[in-house]
């Protein structure tokens, strides 16, 4: 079975339900889900682009950030850092919304938290070209350095103090979309979500567009168009890219032979899954291991 798009986070401590991630092309620390890896989970995210220019990708529209700027991220929506500049690094805190409400049904989660976590905003970039951007990127960069030194006395409050100090801010100063405007948006977003996690639990078997489709109750031509429109490809160039995925992730850790890969991710005949993954990978698949080997090897010396 695939990695899910639904991220379920592991928290260092389950008692304080915040992490911090620190993301760089190589790996992310604590292991999370990095670079071109589409996923969405029900935390919010607030993500800092520390060093370097990355890219951003929600619903289709690719965000460019560079050092210093960030990004708000709302729960359980569909996102994906599709290019991160050689030697690029980013931090991503992500936390529950009932941090910010302080107890269930309280003011502050019917006033401040709920109109937004339940609004059709799926992001909010702040740049650092307001007052109020400066003091959130501030915050930002201080919380950075709270998690990473040694854990004093009281942190948890710390870092929980600033976030709400942080979510105030963001709250009084942004404007939220025009409900009708963009429920279609998230509608968009949650059957996107169905179609692309039915391929990842399916992927290893015999699958159809009609089949992809009708895991989201669509047409053909509509889930086609939604694919096109949010993540700017076909649902079948999206299987076969998942599948080639996987794929070398199985060359990578295992000594299948090449023609068991190609059963084992769905390629009904081994010269197609070659031929495929050379247009995706610029080598075969062979050429590939012999690769990710000769770097062990390396890595050993």
């Amino acid at each position: 079975m695939g990695k899910p798009l639904h991220e379920t986070i592991q928290y260092p401590d389950e008692a304080f339900p915040y992490i911090m991630y620190t993301h760089t092309n190589e790996r992310s620390i604590p292991d999370g889900r990095g670079i071109n890896d589409l996923h969405w989970h029900e935390e919010l995210q607030m993500t800092l682009v520390t060093k370097g220019k990355m890219t951003i990708q929600i619903n289709g529209i690719d965000y460019r950030l560079s050092t210093g700027e960030a990004i708000f991220i709302n729960k359980s929506v569909l996102h994906i850092v599709s290019r991160l500049t050689h030697g690029g690094e980013y931090v991503s805190f992500n936390f529950p919304e009932k941090l910010l409400a302080f107890y269930p049904d309280s003011a502050m989660e019917q006033l401040y938290v709920h109109p937004v976590t339940h609004s059709s905003l799926l992001s909010l970039i702040i740049r650092g070209d307001s007052e109020w951007h400066n003091q959130i990127l501030n915050m930002l960069w201080d919380m950075k350095q709270e998690f990473e030194k040694q854990k004093a006395w009281g942190w948890q409050y710390e870092i929980s103090i600033r976030t709400v100090q942080l979510w105030m801010i963001l709250v009084s100063n942004m404007t939220l979309p025009a409900e009708e405007a963009s429920k279609h948006n998230r509608l968009q977003q949650e059957r996107l979500q169905v179609m692309l996690s039915f391929i990842h639990q399916n992927y290893t078997a015999s699958i159809t567009l009609k089949e992809i489709a009708e895991a989201a109750h669509l047409s053909v031509s509509e889930c086609t168009r939604g694919f096109k429109k949010s993540i700017h490809m076909t649902p079948y160039f999206y299987l076969v890219k998942y599948r080639i995925r996987k794929s070398r992730e199985l060359l990578d850790s295992t000594n299948l032979s090449v023609t068991e890969i190609a059963r084992r991710v769905g390629f009904n005949h081994v010269n197609h899954f070659i031929q495929s993954f050379k247009r995706h990978c610029d080598m075969t698949p062979k050429e590939f291991r012999n690769i990710k080997n000769e770097q062990k090897e390396t890595g050993r010396a």
